[in-house]
């Protein structure tokens, strides 16, 4: 399928000092070169840049449950849990919004798959349908493992399908309002895999969800920063992206003080627990981000954002690990 009127480019008429590399391309990053590989526009469909946390939110899930051990079953159901989480649903979640982002990327990024006519529009929905089932199935497949009465895997994952689906689609379409689109986003990938890894290998608690709920307002912020290389194509069609909304600069500040007051209410928590050296240690993984945030996100977040989550990603995804094993193994939390 031709793609939209007006924004035909491919690889060939992009500008020479285009960036461009086969790596961003795998990976579904901004800048990737163009492909005629049926596997490699499908995988840049997926975008495995964005497994990453969700798969990191299962380890952390199950490192809350203080039941996880090192044993050959439970290790092949938390790689069974990451592949659900990571590639099979967040591919889909990737795969649907490319689908309905078309119009945007068309502007934003017109060398994407679907944009520059590379990939059939019927290919994209059978991708879409294929990886919702397959991830439907593990999930399903978790639960018998786990011998749950009630397959609260599988509704964690339909659930996380249906939000996913209200983000991008019509009418509905979540993403078109700033604070609501990015607090959907930022659950998706913290709150969901952590119950999902925390549900598997023991119980979810009222305490530990309400915590990765809150956990997941600095998720918030994350997301705020994919928003600002979309800021053209958003305001065009009439998104109302946090960077729209309030402009650039101030929505880097947003971005940095959900990141930095939810990751210290969190410090908050924990003392509160009784977990100090807990709170100690994600107060000094919480300085470097900051430290990260004033090099590259409050001075360019548009020319800087992969140099600002390549750098300070790393110290929030540890602190959601060190958070996580300090509620494990908090009596106070696993009663409530």
């Amino acid at each position: 399928m031709a793609p939209p009127t007006g924004f035909s480019k491919t690889k060939s008429q992009l500008p020479e000092d285009f960036p461009v590399s086969d790596a961003r391309q795998l990976l579904g990053m901004k800048g990737a070169s163009g492909t005629s590989n049926i596997w490699k526009l499908r995988l840049q469909l997926m975008k495995p840049v964005t497994w990453i946390p969700l798969i990191w939110g299962v380890i952390c899930g199950a490192a809350a449950s203080g039941n996880y051990q090192w044993k050959l079953d439970h290790v092949l159901a938390a790689f069974a849990c990451m592949l659900m989480s990571g590639p099979l649903l967040a591919g889909f979640t990737q795969t649907i919004n490319d689908y309905y982002d078309r119009d945007i990327d068309a502007i934003n990024e017109p060398y994407r798959p679907i944009p520059s006519g590379a990939i059939p529009l019927g290919q994209v929905k059978l991708q879409i349908w294929l990886l919702l089932i397959a991830g439907l199935a593990v999930s399903y497949g978790l639960d018998i493992w786990a011998n749950h009465s009630t397959p609260v895997v599988f509704l964690l994952a339909l659930g996380g399908s249906f939000v996913s689906y209200i983000y991008s689609a019509p009418p509905l379409k979540l993403k078109q309002n700033g604070w609501l689109g990015n607090y959907a986003l930022g659950a998706s990938y913290i709150a969901l895999p952590w119950w999902a890894g925390q549900a598997l290998f023991g119980q979810l608690t009222w305490s530990t969800a309400l915590l990765t709920l809150a956990y997941s307002l600095a998720g918030l912020g994350i997301a705020v920063v994919n928003d600002f290389k979309s800021v053209e194509g958003d305001r065009e069609l009439g998104l109302q992206s946090l960077p729209v909304v309030f402009g650039i600069k101030t929505a880097s500040w947003i971005s940095a003080g959900m990141i930095d007051i939810f990751q210290l209410a969190m410090v908050a928590v924990l003392i509160a627990i009784g977990q100090h050296f807990a709170a100690v240690l994600l107060v000094l993984l919480i300085v470097p981000q900051i430290t990260f945030q004033d090099i590259w996100l409050l001075r360019d977040p548009v020319e800087f954002d992969v140099k600002y989550q390549a750098s300070a990603q790393p110290f929030l995804v540890l602190g959601m690990l060190v958070t996580a094993l300090a509620v494990g193994h908090s009596p106070l939390t696993q009663l409530m």
